[in-house]
C-alpha cells in the first residue's frame, strides 16, 4: 500500500510514474539488500519507495550519496514526493550550524554524504552529554553508489584531530636533504604499497649532510621521522594527482571522486612534509582524537541497503562483511547500450593517439563523446592534445566542480566533447540533444 501511494504521488507531483522494475528495486531495498540497477534505470526514484515506508516509524531514514551536489539535488527533487506525503526532509552539508544539523537529523528523511554522516557520529561521541547529540539512533540507510562507499572506501578512516605542540621548522630542513638523494642508489620506492625507504647508502648520505653520527640514535628519532615523511612526500606524492596547491594551502584530492577535500589533512607529519615541499606555510601537526572507518560506521545501522550499477562482482564481499545480499533488478527495456570490451595499448602515447583519432571521428559525425580519466594531470594532458587539433571540449576535474552539473548536462549535445576525472562520484543525468540518438547516442 505504501509503495502504491508513493507511485501515485510520483505521478501527481513529478509527473514520473515508477516503472515495475523500480518497484522491484524498492522491494529489494526495503528488505535490507543491495539492488543492482543499471545506469539510467532511475535509482533515485526507486529509493523513494522504501524511504517513505521506513520513515513511517518515526525513527528517521538516511539517504547516503557520494557528493554534496547529489545530496542537494535529490533532497529537493524527491523532497516534493515526501513533503506531499507529510514527511519532513533535511539535508546535511559541510560547515552547517549545529542547530540546523540537529533539525536536519530530526527530519523523517535526511540526505547527505557518507563523510558528513560519519563525522557527525564522531563529533557526537566527543560531546559530554547525549542531549548535545545531533544524530538520533541509526535506523535505516540507503547507500547510493554502494560499491564505491562500502567496498572501495570501506577502510578509509574518518579521523578528527586536534593540534599537537610541535615545531614545524624541522620539516623545512628535512625537505632540503631529499633532493640530494638519488632514487635506487639512496632509497627504494614501492609504488604499489606506497612506501619509500632509505637504504644503507642513503642513511650514510643523510648522516653526512646533517652532520650527525647515527640517524637511528634515540635522540635523533624526530629527525629520522621527518626525513622519512619528506622522502615519502617527494617520492610518492605528486602535485595535481594526489593533492593540489590552492590559495597557499595543500589540499588533498579524493582518489575515488577526483574532488578536492578542503580541511582534510594527512596525519603523522606527512601533510607538513608536503607543505615544505611546495614551499607554503607549514601548519602545526595534528593528533588523532576520534576515528572510525566507513565499514564500522555503516554496520551500526539497524537496517542497511544500497543501490549501484555494479555490485554483482563484489557480491561475496558484501555478503561476508555486511551480511548484505545482492539482487540484480531487471532493466525496464532491453539494453541498447553497447558495452565494448577494453582495449589495451603498448604505450601511453599510442593510447592517446588512438583516443584522439576516435574523438575526431565521432566529432566529425557530430556524435557526442565523454572521456573518463584517472587524474587531473591526465585530463589536462588530453585537453592539451585536443586543443592542438582544434577540437572544442569541456574539462571536468576537481578544479571546476561548481560548474560540473551544467557541463555534464550539456555532454549529450551534438559535437559535445567532455573530459572528466574519475566518473565514479558524479551521478548526473546526461540528456541527449536533438538528433543524437540517430547518430548512435553518447560515445
Amino acid at each position: 500500500e505504501a509503495f502504491a501511494v508513493v507511485r501515485e504521488v510520483g505521478v501527481r507531483t513529478l509527473k514520473m510514474r515508477h516503472f515495475d522494475v523500480q518497484m522491484i528495486g524498492g522491494v529489494i531495498l526495503h528488505e535490507g539488500k543491495i539492488a543492482e540497477m543499471k545506469t539510467g534505470e532511475g535509482k533515485t526514484l526507486a529509493a523513494t519507495l522504501p524511504i517513505y515506508l521506513n520513515s513511517l516509524e518515526g525513527k528517521g531514514s538516511h539517504v547516503v550519496t557520494v557528493n554534496d551536489y547529489l545530496a542537494k539535488r535529490d533532497s529537493q527533487w524527491m523532497g516534493t514526493i515526501y513533503e506531499f506525503l507529510g514527511l519532513t526532509v533535511g539535508r546535511i552539508y559541510h560547515d552547517m550550524p549545529e542547530e540546523e544539523r540537529r533539525e536536519a537529523y530530526n527530519c523523517d528523511v535526511t540526505y547527505g554524504t557518507n563523510n558528513e554522516f560519519g563525522f557527525d557520529y564522531l563529533r557526537d561521541n566527543m560531546k559530554f552529554s547525549s542531549e548535545q547529540f545531533v544524530q538520533r539512533e541509526l535506523n535505516f540507510a540507503i547507500v547510493d553508489e554502494v560499491d564505491s562507499i562500502l567496498i572501495d572506501e570501506a577502510r578509509t578512516p574518518l579521523i578528527i584531530s586536534g593540534p599537537a605542540e610541535e615545531s614545524t621548522l624541522k620539516y623545512n630542513e628535512a625537505c632540503k636533504v631529499i633532493p640530494k638523494l638519488r632514487k635506487e642508489k639512496d632509497f627504494q620506492v614501492d609504488e604499489k604499497a606506497k612506501t619509500a625507504a632509505l637504504n644503507d647508502e642513503g642513511i650514510g648520505t643523510v648522516e653526512k649532510i646533517l652532520d650527525i653520527e647515527n640517524l637511528y640514535d634515540p635522540q635523533n628519532i624526530e629527525t629520522l621521522h621527518c626525513i622519512q615523511q619528506a622522502l615519502k612526500a617527494h617520492a610518492l606524492f605528486k602535485n595535481e594527482v594526489d593533492y593540489v596547491v590552492n590559495d597557499g594551502e595543500v589540499v588533498i584530492i579524493d582518489e575515488f571522486t577526483g574532488r578536492m577535500m578542503p580541511g582534510r589533512r594527512y596525519s603523522d607529519g606527512l601533510h607538513q612534509a608536503l607543505e615544505a615541499k611546495e614551499g607554503v606555510k607549514i601548519e602545526n601537526e595534528n593528533q588523532t582524537l576520534a576515528s572510525i572507518t566507513f565499514q564500522n560506521y555503516f554496520r551500526m545501522y539497524d537496517k542497511l541497503s544500497g543501490m549501484t550499477g555494479t555490485a554483482d562482482t563484489e557480491a561475496e564481499e558484501f555478503n561476508s562483511i555486511y551480511n548484505l545480499e545482492v539482487i540484480v533488478a531487471p532493466t525496464n527495456k532491453e539494453m541498447v547500450r553497447d558495452d565494448c570490451s577494453d582495449l589495451i595499448y603498448r604505450t601511453e602515447q599510442e593510447k592517446f593517439d588512438a583516443l584522439i583519432e576516435e574523438i575526431r571521428g565521432c566529432n566529425e559525425t557530430g556524435q557526442p563523446v565523454l572521456v573518463g580519466t584517472i587524474s587531473i594531470e591526465k585530463s589536462e594532458q588530453l585537453s592539451h592534445h585536443l586543443k592542438k587539433y582544434g577540437i572544442k571540449h569541456n574539462v571536468l576535474n576537481a578544479k571546476h566542480h561548481e560548474k560540473e552539473a551544467e557541463i555534464i548536462a550539456q555532454a549529450g549535445h551534438k559535437k559535445g566533447v567532455t573530459i572528466a576525472t574519475n566518473m565514479a562520484g558524479r551521478g548526473t543525468d546526461i540528456v541527449l540533444g536533438e538528433g543524437v540518438s540517430e547518430l548512435g547516442g553518447l560515445h
